[in-house]
């Protein structure tokens, strides 16, 4: 180490340095840029990160020529490169080289350029993640070899720089530069290690005091926060203790402010384009990315930072959102000659404060004004329910384009006193702004931490959203991606937006396969599927009804559209009243949280995940929720669901969704239900790999009774479907390629101990097919009765065992192996499964006719004992069969 601490050793030398305080990418661009400059020596300017100073020393430091900064003969210098920065400020006492005219300085960098940069006389700037990938890929342009030692240094820059390619900065060239130092013989491990790092004991302590220091600001509808610390000591790592609560809290962009001994620094991370943290801290001598910056504060106490940074916040944060970007569509509206009290009802039916009158004439929509739940409520007061609502609507209103901004809407709403404010175009309603809409962008949301969030619309909602592209293109097959991108093109074509939504979007997060696509278009959804199916010459069939199609592609595979629609009950259990509505409301009407994300698929905003009712903190915490507290009063099937996730995923039942089931038990809810519908979600729940434990928290919940009464999970009946499953396990092993029904096995297990009368009834109750009735009740009692057989005495020979068996379908077979509880008898079926029940034999009536027999009665015997003799293995080939026909015919 002595030797690499002495002055330079000869005239003209080149020095390379990096930022104060550097961290990985600086660290590992210097070793990057020395491979360009084998000559060079390595210079640190000032104090670098405990961790990077520890990993540096301790492990690589024999890779670098260093040079000692207080030992460095400046005079002797006469090039300057800089990687990692261009900042004068930032370099320490090699800042007096930048004013040398003599000094050849060259630049390295990927932070964005600002007024006051170093005016080098090379430059190479490239918008990347990491400063070294630049460097990276000039040193694989040129054929430069490195060891596997110098590719982990480099690739730890990487990573660190880009979030282990997390960060919205990331970009391809990122990618293909960790790929190329891999094929280098990188260690990953090393670079895992040095990331992954743990939080100490005292990070605790101080990430505690961040976020009870956080103050949260809405500025133009985007909420920021900004916290404010004190120390007297260095923190080493705050950087990463901020990246650490951006995503622990799940904020948008933070500010932090810290005072550590006489300094004050600002470290900021953002994760929308709205905040731009580097262009916000640029004014107070900050710099760095759009989505990371740091600045370091000179001469201003803690308080003249934060109110100095707060101005900057409401100067910079602009809102990017217009009308139509927080209306509701398509708008609510009811014709003039309603009553006050239909009016109410309305309101009371989409939990609306206000609704929009319209007059309809040849399809054309007229805007005559708005009436509120305040008028209808005193005109109800004053018995004036039966008035038609144009003679006490509002007349006088204002109204907005879809490109109008938040400051224009305000001004209209606010100024005008107006609960409602339509967004219209070219004459044709778009869609409605109310005064909570305006609220939710311009006010704190409330930060409730609570488990559960009833009544989601009883507070405005504003959605959570994310590009997830990537995600995408990593989960979802290719020619599945070019479907979607498809239907979002189509749909915008025709003015409207479509969505992926439901399972297909949930089981991207949990890493399931699901290729089972549901689309929602906000607009005419039987339209858009017409015009799909035209454009991608394609079958469609639809359903006017229900405002439903399905897309039919020349491989069989399908795709569901739907309208986005609103549902409500006219009374508990009933079937729902589906009527046209907005993407919001359509989710809404879900039945969980989890099944409420939705994909934009539009061009301008492909793959932007949509999250109103925080499905995706849910899905993290592996929670069923359900979204507001009437829902299983409306549908009490919900609950069977609700069990039925619980168990495929591995998820718990939120305590209040929990409550709320057992409520509806308690109120008597399923007896309302028809047996169609209890039976639909029964039989989904005998379909999944496992529906026992499913079984036995339906029977925690007292739900099993629903099913029929007598019906009770016994240890003897859990110990049946447990054997039900080993049975079906193997017989799907044995790769048949036969197709059967493995639900009905299960509910065979489920009704064992019930008898002949019990059968008919639960299965009349189900509206079960004649087939289906008739296995479960009489074909059940048929398979039990020879089980019994079997265990009293198995067959002599092959044989008999094929009479015994021959006359059951695959699933009473498999029924009757699950519930022998008998080795033997298992053995047995089993046996006949594999070896004797696809044996027949080869001669037929004319073979029988050319031995010399006339047809006859005795044909069958013939052939029954040929068959016999085959199952025993007394014969094999078509000739041995001919042979014992023969000889038994002989004997007639």
């Amino acid at each position: 180490m002595e030797k690499n601490k002495t002055k330079l050793l000869h005239k003209n030398a080149t020095i390379i340095t990096t930022h104060i305080n550097a961290d990985f990418d600086g660290i590992a661009s210097l070793l990057a840029a020395q491979k360009l400059y084998p000559e060079s020596f390595v210079v640190f300017p000032g104090a670098h990160e405990t961790s990077s100073k520890s990993f540096f020393v301790n492990s690589m430091a024999y890779l670098y020529n260093m040079a000692d900064i207080d030992k460095l003969d400046l005079s002797a210098v006469n090039r300057l490169v800089l990687v990692d920065t261009r900042r004068k400020e930032r370099i320490g006492k090699l800042s007096e080289l930048v004013n040398q005219k003599d000094i050849d300085i060259h630049v390295y960098d990927h932070h964005p350029l600002v007024e006051g940069d170093i005016k080098p006389n090379k430059e190479i700037h490239e918008p990347t993640g990491a400063t070294v990938t630049i460097l990276i890929h000039i040193i694989k342009e040129k054929g430069i070899d490195i060891s596997p030692e110098e590719a982990t240094v480099m690739c730890l820059g990487i990573y660190e720089d880009t979030g282990s390619f997390t960060f919205s900065s990331t970009t391809e060239k990122d990618l293909t530069a960790a790929a190329f130092l891999v094929s280098k013989g990188a260690n990953l491990n090393i670079v895992s290690d040095m990331i992954s790092r743990e939080i100490t004991p005292n990070q605790v302590l101080i990430l505690n005091d961040m976020i009870r220091s956080a103050s949260y600001y809405r500025i133009s509808g985007v909420e920021v926060v900004v916290t404010n610390i004190s120390t007297e000591e260095f923190i080493p790592d705050f950087a990463f203790l901020v990246h650490k609560m951006l995503k622990m809290e799940s904020l948008n962009a933070i500010f932090s402010i810290v005072r550590m001994g006489s300094k004050i620094y600002v470290i900021a991370r953002s994760r929308i384009s709205e905040v731009n943290v580097a262009e916000i801290l640029k004014p107070i001598g900050g710099g760095g990315h759009a989505f990371a910056a740091s600045a370091t504060i000179r001469d201003k106490t803690l308080a003249q930072t934060e109110s100095l940074l707060i101005d900057m916040l409401y100067k910079k944060i602009k809102s990017t959102r217009q009308a139509k970007d927080i209306m509701s569509s398509p708008a609510i509206t009811i014709d003039p000659s309603i009553t006050c009290k239909q009016a109410g009802q309305s309101m009371t039916q989409y939990n609306v404060n206000a609704l929009v009158v319209t007059d309809t004439n040849k399809n054309k929509q007229k805007l005559l004004g708005f009436i509120s739940r305040q008028v209808i409520e005193k005109a109800l007061y004053h018995n004036l329910g039966n008035v038609p609502v144009r003679e006490y609507m509002s007349s006088e209103l204002a109204t907005v384009k879809t490109n109008a901004d938040i400051s224009e809407i305000q001004e209209k709403i606010i100024g005008n006193k107006q609960r409602i404010l339509p967004v219209v175009n070219n004459d044709i309603i778009k869609g409605v702004i109310t005064r909570t809409n305006l609220l939710n962008i311009l006010v704190n949301e409330s930060r409730d931490s609570s488990l559960e969030k009833p009544m989601p619309f009883s507070k405005p909602i504003h959605a959570r959203t994310r590009n997830i592209k990537r995600l995408m293109k990593e989960r979802i097959p290719e020619h599945l991606l070019k479907i979607l991108t498809s239907i979002g093109k189509t749909a915008s074509e025709i003015e409207c937006s479509a969505y992926a939504i439901g399972g297909f979007v949930r089981d991207l997060f949990l890493y399931r396969t699901n290729e089972d696509i549901d689309i929602v278009i906000e607009g005419d959804g039987i339209a858009f599927a017409k015009k799909y199916a035209e454009t991608e010459n394609i079958r469609v069939h639809t359903y006017e009804k229900f405002g439903t199609a399905v897309i039919i592609f020349p491989n069989g595979f399908k795709i569901d559209v739907a309208s986005a629609r609103t549902e409500y009950y006219k009374f508990p259990a009933a079937l729902p009243t589906v009527e046209m509505s907005s993407i919001k409301l359509d989710l809404f009407r879900r039945d969980f949280t989890i099944n409420t994300l939705a994909i934009q698929l539009s061009p301008d905003n492909f793959g932007v995940l949509i999250d109103f009712f925080s499905a995706q903190r849910d899905i993290k915490e592996n929670v069923i929720r359900i979204l507001h507290n009437m829902s299983f009063v409306e549908d009490p099937t919900r609950a069977f669901r609700a069990i039925r996730f619980e168990q495929r995923f591995g998820f718990t039942i939120g305590k209040l969704t929990s409550d709320l089931i057992k409520n509806a038990v308690k109120m008597d809810f399923f007896s309302r239900l028809s047996g169609r519908r209890v039976f639909a979600e029964l039989r989904l729940i005998l379909e999944e790999e496992n529906p026992a434990p499913a079984l036995v928290r339906l029977s925690d919940y007292n739900l099993i009774q629903f099913i029929h009464p007598l019906i009770k999970i016994s240890k003897h009946l859990i110990k049946l479907l447990n054997s039900v499953k080993k049975v079906l396990s193997w017989f799907d092993l044995l790769f048949l390629e036969e197709s059967y029904n493995k639900w009905t096995i299960y509910f065979l297990a489920l009704i064992s101990r019930c008898d002949m009368e019990t059968s008919v009834e639960i299965c009349s109750r189900f509206e079960l097919k004649p087939d289906l009735l008739k296995l479960f009740s009489k074909e059940r009692l048929e398979a039990e009765n020879c089980l019994y057989r079997l265990k009293r005495k198995l067959p002599g020979d092959n044989s008999r065992l094929y009479k015994e068996l021959a006359v059951f379908d695959t699933e009473l077979l498999l029924y009757i192996m699950a519930a022998a509880g008998n080795k033997k008898v298992e053995k047995a079926v089993s046996f006949y499964i594999t070896n004797l029940r696809e044996v027949s034999i080869s001669i037929q009536g004319r073979d029988l006719i050319d031995l010399g027999m006339e047809p006859g009665p005795m044909f069958k015997k013939i052939m029954d004992d040929v068959l016999k003799a085959k199952l025993n293995e007394n014969i094999k080939t078509k000739e041995d069969e001919l042979a014992y026909a023969k000889k038994l015919i002989n004997k007639l």
